[in-house]
């Protein structure tokens, strides 16, 4: 999308102020500023005073974006085969809530994207200013950093300075998993979209890695996999007892007491988890904060619905174009439906199959 079509976003956005505030007008402003960054891959590596650590990255992203569409069925359009380099960590931070007695998430709904779980915000202050404003009003918050988002298509989304810290497999995965939102993508339905990227990037991380021979980063991947898959799985147990618990007729302040005992005993779940991974510490960082309601909000988007869409590609014959037309056909449904044929019962006692990719 050129700047003059992004600058028209600015008007609209404008024109919008008395409905959002100033979300959209920051939303648009800071999209603005990535797309001035923007750099043809293609361009980058041809200069010669392209550092070798970020032309063999970007090697391997170029790579991996013609295989997601030769070999995947994923569209073959403009986005990722650019570059930017944002000169900082991350490019959104999310903010994720729930009330304080409910596992449910609190949704905000945007133009375009329809209803979703999170707030994103180009800067950090103003993601945590909005936080602050949430929990003032009582709500569990999370604020998490994102390196990488996608638009939908509706911009010409580059490959960030903020996704090529990961290892291999975490940036093909993420490069499959932002274009399949190009391929389904339900505004309003956060569970079932994130879901449905997050089958389509672990089949395509499998293939790629089988196609280019990697077998020991095949075999490192799948251990991953098999590790997080626990991880959300010990979130959403904790998340039924969660719900159990508010959904009682305890008083008020047993209920406070009984969430702070709970969180605590999802800890110590967590610590005998590591014992059994022989001390792997990878997820020791999400567990050295104070937890909440709103911090398990990302495992049930991402993969609440996994088990299911897994179902309905195994069932394809792990034919891609014909999961995709499937899950066409589900995103077509109401959402009661959609929920009951894929989600339902395995987004609340389900063991998922998850990726890199972890809860906010």
């Amino acid at each position: 999308m050129s700047l003059y079509r992004i600058a028209r976003v600015l008007t609209i956005a404008a024109a919008l102020l008395p409905l959002t505030g100033c979300y959209l007008m920051q939303a648009a402003t800071g999209q603005m500023a990535i797309a001035s960054k923007r750099e043809p891959i293609a361009a980058v590596l041809a200069d010669s005073a392209t550092p070798p650590q970020l032309r063999s990255r970007l090697e391997y992203v170029a790579a991996a974006r013609d295989f997601a569409s030769r070999e995947l069925g994923l569209p073959d359009n403009e986005s990722y085969r650019s570059y930017a380099d944002l000169g900082r960590p991350y490019v959104v931070w999310n903010v994720f809530a729930a009330p304080e007695f409910s596992v449910e998430p609190r949704h905000w709904c945007f133009p375009i994207a329809g209803c979703v779980v999170y707030r994103g915000y180009f800067k950090e202050d103003a993601a945590q200013r909005y936080a602050r404003k949430l929990r003032r009003r009582g709500d569990d918050v999370a604020v998490g950093g994102v390196p990488a988002y996608s638009t939908l298509g509706h911009f010409k989304d580059p490959v960030l300075s903020t996704m090529l810290g990961w290892s291999d497999a975490q940036l093909a995965g993420t490069l499959f998993h932002e274009l399949a939102h190009q391929v389904v993508y339900v505004p309003g339905d956060s569970e079932f979209n994130e879901s449905f990227a997050t089958v389509v990037e672990e089949a395509g991380l499998e293939r790629w890695l089988a196609a280019r021979q990697r077998g020991q980063e095949l075999v490192a991947w799948r251990e991953q996999r098999e590790r997080q898959g626990e991880f959300i799985a010990l979130l959403l147990a904790a998340r039924d007892k969660l719900r159990a618990l508010y959904e009682s007729a305890l008083p008020t302040e047993e209920k406070r007491s009984r969430k702070q005992y709970e969180f605590g005993e999802l800890k110590l779940d967590y610590a005998r988890l590591k014992q059994q991974w022989h001390g792997y510490s990878g997820y020791d960082r999400w567990f050295d904060r104070t937890l909440t309601n709103a911090h398990l909000v990302s495992a049930a988007t991402y993969y609440g619905c996994v088990p299911g869409l897994q179902r309905v590609l195994s069932e394809a014959g792990g034919d891609l174009p014909r999961f995709y037309e499937e899950a066409k056909r589900l995103a077509r449904m109401d959402k009661a439906a959609r929920e009951l044929a894929v989600c339902g019962e395995v987004s609340r006692s389900g063991t998922p199959v998850a990726s890199d990719r972890a809860g906010s």
